[in-house]
């Protein structure tokens, strides 16, 4: 009896070990290569239009600055920045996503008063320890593009939410997509 436990026991530890490890979240594994849809209209606004109705922030019961209302323009994102978009698994800003940075950097040279938080978001794949490190270098892109572009660093903050806040819950590329991105939050 002594010599089929001892057969068996490594079998049994071998088949837990494969289970558990199919069921571990699993890191980011290459690039897909799909981009987000964006509302070409928005893209299109010179900086010259102004808006006047620039809104602050607030702060949920997470310490997170949140847009205020109609102030949002796309994502989470207060009017009038744009959110910026990335690939999977990367942080530099895409070439797409320039004219979005160039159209933040103008609103922030128009409005000297205005502080901005940019929010480093990422899709739920990936551990929480990772998502959270490529937020921040995707927040510190955009921080560094702002500031290559003339806006003085003290008024931007920045600040990871790795996967924790998702703009959409859904576990699919279209999802993830969208949730792969930088929020740009007014505050005071």
């Amino acid at each position: 009896m002594k010599t089929k436990n001892l057969f068996f026991l490594p079998l049994l530890v071998i088949s837990v070990l494969v289970i558990c490890s199919g069921c571990a979240k699993k890191g980011p594994t290459g690039d897909v290569g799909t981009s987000i849809q964006l509302d070409q209209s928005q893209e299109k606004k010179t900086t010259t239009e102004k808006d006047t109705s620039i809104k602050e922030g607030v702060i949920d019961s997470e310490g997170i600055r949140e847009p205020v209302g109609k102030g949002i323009s796309e994502a989470r994102t207060s009017a009038p920045f744009l959110p910026i978009y990335f690939d999977f698994d990367r942080y530099t800003i895409r070439p797409d996503m320039r004219s979005r940075m160039e159209h933040n950097a103008q609103v922030m040279l128009d409005h000297p008063n205005i502080r901005v938080e940019i929010q480093g978001n990422c899709d739920e794949r990936g551990t929480n320890e990772y998502n959270l490190a490529l937020g921040e270098k995707r927040a510190k892109a955009a921080r560094d593009y702002l500031v290559n572009m003339g806006v003085d660093p003290g008024r931007i903050t920045i600040v990871s939410l790795g996967e924790e806040k998702p703009l959409d819950p859904g576990h699919n590329e279209a999802a993830w997509a969208k949730n792969r991105r930088d929020d740009f939050v007014i505050y005071r």
